[in-house]
């Protein structure tokens, strides 16, 4: 589906991010995997070494998104596809918010982001893509969820004006929205019983969403299949956003 292609993933270490990297070797597209987790990244050049150039950044650094597309220019001579993947969650209520993790939520989920997005302009060609991965969060209020929403709420708006911005140019702007997705991240918290029933009991599908689930959503989305499709929001919950349903 994306034969041939240069992506560039963020947070590629891990959980969503890592099944999006492998699902796009695995339809044997070129990759530059960014992530602060050098031994991650190692593992995944080590399964395609020929397909995979590794930037161990943090994406907050100021001079990050500059050296990211300098590598991608280096190694492959283009980029087809930025998914920014990276991001941070574990959100409070506003009230026990303070201004440190306000601004690390506004950092990591929305200013790193729009500079990378910002930045892949310059080697963006028409028929290339970028894909945000945003939440049902972004979309609809859920207790305590505070600056997490509002950041993922943020992402949302700047693909609708990305689309319209750069869209005439022959770029498409898109996003994803996924709900509760199983990852080792959430592990702990599915054993609270409050958690539970507000993010597992009312999704009105058999399980729980996986990582590869988001991943071949973005792959379509990179893909000629979505080559019409721009400025749109594919969620990815199993109906839990668009019902009010309890098991």
């Amino acid at each position: 589906m994306n034969r041939g292609k240069v992506a560039m993933v963020t947070g590629a270490a891990q959980g969503i991010g890592r099944a999006i990297s492998q699902r796009w070797l695995e339809q044997g597209g070129s990759l530059l995997a960014v992530d602060v987790q050098a031994q991650a990244l190692q593992e995944l050049q080590a399964l395609w070494p020929e397909q995979v150039a590794c930037a161990v950044l943090d994406v907050t650094a100021d001079d990050a998104p500059a050296q990211a597309m300098a590598l991608a220019r280096s190694r492959f001579g283009r980029l087809d596809a930025l998914i920014n993947n990276a991001g941070i969650g574990r959100p409070k209520a506003m009230h026990l918010t303070d201004d440190a993790e306000l601004d690390r939520f506004l950092d990591v989920n929305l200013r790193s982001v729009f500079r990378f997005s910002r930045e892949a302009l310059g080697l963006l060609e028409p028929g290339a893509c970028v894909v945000h991965v945003a939440s049902t969060f972004g979309l609809m209020g859920n207790p305590g969820a505070s600056a997490y929403a509002a950041t993922k709420a943020a992402l949302i708006g700047l693909t609708r004006q990305m689309a319209v911005d750069y869209g005439p140019k022959g770029l498409r702007i898109n996003a994803v929205a996924p709900g509760l997705i199983r990852t080792p991240l959430i592990e702990d918290r599915l054993e609270q019983a409050a958690f539970r029933r507000l993010m597992v009991d009312t999704i009105p599908f058999p399980r729980m969403g996986r990582p590869e689930d988001v991943a071949g959503a973005v792959a379509f989305l990179c893909s000629d299949d979505a080559s019409f499709i721009n400025g749109h929001v594919l969620v990815i919950d199993g109906g839990w956003s668009a019902t009010n349903w309890i098991g």
